[in-house]
């Protein structure tokens, strides 16, 4: 069943996963309050500010019952910006959650919490209570993310799900994301169900549609009711013929976090 008791905050409001969102999530029944540092557009009544504004994100969190938290920094940068959008904003977001009594909140962390886990030999899918293996900075601040959710569970009893997210895009665009794809309908699927699906403290799970190549166990998500539709294994024809199979030693292939964890930084 769908929130009834209050809205759902969604903060990155503006960007591509929560503008997907703001699209596919009413239909499920959920009534969104948009909050972005940037305008969203059409939608007036949105809250224009930044997650240090504790003012404005105590008026935000006013009456609402859930929360997805898509804002931050979505790749890597240096690591004062990482520091101060990502980890100092998460914890500021679950903070004004924790005074204002809220439910539950969704966490987008990544995959690249655990990016420099090898893929098994055996071509199985990766659990998700491996040990974090971050592979930038970014994917340092998702595990700070995760952790905190987890802190917060215990010591304020706020249910949260954090999800790895794999690649989220209209259609697969590598040969990688033919293992990592997230297609705009999953992902509201998946969103829907992290925010009515049953939750004891802190649930990982990872976000991936249905893929036949995929790397990641979905069993935790599926435990939320989640049920995948789509599988990028429909655009694999097309892909791999213009850009081949990867080489095994190929990093994109060997490490769950792909060319990430050649960043250099």
């Amino acid at each position: 069943m769908a929130n009834q008791l209050g809205p759902v905050l969604l903060t990155g409001a503006a960007g591509r996963m929560g503008t997907s969102l703001r699209e596919s999530l009413p239909a499920y029944g959920h009534r969104l309050r948009s909050f972005d540092r940037l305008p969203v557009p059409g939608e007036p009544d949105a809250i224009t500010a930044d997650l240090q504004d504790a003012e404005a994100l105590a008026a935000a969190m006013d009456g609402v019952s859930a929360v997805i938290h898509l804002a931050g920094i979505p790749g890597e940068a240096p690591f004062a910006d990482i520091l101060a959008a990502n980890i100092e904003g998460t914890y500021r977001l679950y903070d004004a959650a924790r005074a204002a009594g809220v439910r539950r909140i969704v966490y987008a962390s990544s995959n690249h919490a655990t990016g420099f886990t090898e893929r098994p030999a055996d071509g199985g899918t990766v659990p998700v209570d491996g040990p974090q293996r971050p592979d930038t900075y970014y994917g340092v601040s998702k595990c700070f993310g995760e952790n905190l959710a987890s802190l917060y569970a215990d010591r304020h009893g706020i249910e949260t799900v954090s999800l790895r997210i794999g690649s989220f895009t209209a259609e697969p665009r590598s040969i990688r994301t033919l293992a990592t794809w997230l297609s705009p309908g999953d992902w509201a699927r998946l969103a829907h169900a992290a925010l009515t699906g049953p939750v004891t403290g802190h649930t990982v799970a990872y976000g991936i549609s249905a893929n036949t190549r995929a790397w990641w166990d979905l069993s935790t998500a599926r435990a939320l009711g989640y049920q995948p539709q789509d599988d990028a294994e429909a655009f694999a024809p097309a892909l791999i013929a213009e850009l081949g199979e990867l080489s095994p030693d190929d990093p994109e292939h060997r490490y769950l976090g792909g060319r990430f964890t050649q960043s250099g930084r």
